[in-house]
């Protein structure tokens, strides 16, 4: 991985795109039709990400002091369970494994989840690709936005509304973003992140709308996926703003993704 220094550190960022929360037992418990996907990117560690912003960085955190420098050779889902195991010690609301996934495995990955394994805490399967012609559209495709860090007080799980047809729909979104992402197929991907957003609104409502968020994120949201075409954002209550255009997005930067030999 290029891009370490003494500060930054050499393990990989993350970014999460289409089927957030499916990797929550509390919601892909509900899918009809199993399973449910969601899209992981690992990124190079080029420059320092905002905390509280959706991007793993806690969980990065954690794989620094377990790991060091960089990820180990060793089997990805066994660091996965190690990474999580470590993270979640003694919390009573568990984070989700995706943000151990798209930490280990290298490319974009599509994860599966369905709560008939495991009980939905680690994936039923991990589809990784390091295409270099994919991560470089990736790279070209994807502008970031910074918008807001999450407010002190910040839960997004205030308000619950786990409706199954919507759990579907979220976990449709991951599969198809994984889908567009390897045929560079621009439309498709704006559509998924146009959808996940869709569920994410629907089925917890407080990931757009929370008496601490004083940012208008849904005016935002709409306004760059109209002008766009797609966009959503790197978590619940804010964060960075995913934009996916073959156009310049003015006061966006852009990643690069991690994958083998890079």
């Amino acid at each position: 991985m290029g891009g370490s220094n003494g500060v930054i550190g050499g393990i990989p960022y993350r970014i999460a795109l289409a089927g957030g929360w499916i990797d929550q037992p509390f919601v892909s418990r509900h899918d009809p039709s199993p399973p449910g996907s969601m899209v992981v990117v690992s990124v190079r560690p080029d420059f320092r990400f905002m905390d509280y912003c959706g991007i793993g960085t806690s969980t990065r955190k954690i794989a620094q002091r377990l790991w060091g420098a960089r990820i180990p050779e060793r089997p990805p889902a066994e660091l996965v369970k190690e990474l999580y195991n470590e993270e979640n010690r003694g919390r009573e609301a568990p984070s989700g494994s995706q943000d151990m996934v798209g930490l280990v495995y290298p490319g974009v990955s599509r994860i599966d989840y369905d709560f008939r394994h495991e009980a939905g805490i680690f994936p039923a399967g991990v589809e990784s690709n390091t295409d270099p012609g994919v991560a470089e559209w990736v790279h070209r495709v994807i502008h970031v936005v910074p918008v807001a860090q999450r407010p002190a007080g910040y839960s997004p799980l205030d308000a619950k509304n786990i409706q199954p047809s919507w759990v579907r729909r979220l976990g449709a979104s991951g599969r198809a973003c994984f889908e567009s992402v390897v045929n560079r197929d621009l439309r498709g991907l704006q559509e998924s992140m146009n959808e996940c957003m869709h569920a994410w609104a629907a089925l917890l409502p407080g990931t757009v709308r929370h008496a601490t968020i004083k940012v208008d994120l849904e005016g935002i949201l709409h306004h760059y996926q109209s002008e766009y075409g797609g966009a959503m954002y790197s978590g619940c209550g804010g964060g960075y703003l995913f934009v996916a255009t073959d156009r310049e997005v003015p006061g966006s930067f852009r990643v690069r993704v991690g994958i083998p030999g890079t």
